[in-house]
């Protein structure tokens, strides 16, 4: 049995473009670094035009490459190249089964709400 809970994670990439963006790649401040944490499940259209003003392009110093692996956010889906739209870091709330392995979100996380008002560099994890 499964079982979910709410966090703040901090979003530095997207897949798609940013005006529809389809999932949000997730990450977490370790040692002053971003690092890669996990995924959503695709945006919902709805939340997807709520996030669109939310979401800046990066800025030339943005720590993540281009394309990844998906084995970075997801080591039980076979190997495949996947290509980012990095953002500014976004703080965002997700709900992610709580089995973190690693430090990473073993299952995709459901994208839940923008948290624009919390800054990225305040986020703990996984619980404050």
């Amino acid at each position: 049995m499964k079982h979910r809970d709410t966090f703040e994670v901090v979003a530095g990439a997207v897949t798609g473009t940013l005006t529809q963006p389809g999932e949000l790649i997730l990450g977490r401040y370790e040692g002053g670094e971003l690092r890669i944490i996990g995924r959503t499940t695709p945006v919902r259209p709805t939340a997807a035009r709520a996030l669109t003003p939310l979401v800046r392009p990066a800025s030339a110093d943005h720590p993540w490459p281009d394309v990844i692996s998906s084995r970075t956010y997801d080591r039980f889906q076979p190997k495949r190249e996947t290509k980012l739209t990095l953002i500014e870091p976004l703080t965002v709330e997700i709900s992610a089964d709580t089995s973190i392995i690693g430090g990473t979100i073993r299952h995709a996380a459901r994208f839940v709400r923008a948290r624009p008002e919390v800054s990225p560099g305040d986020v703990s994890w996984p619980r404050p």
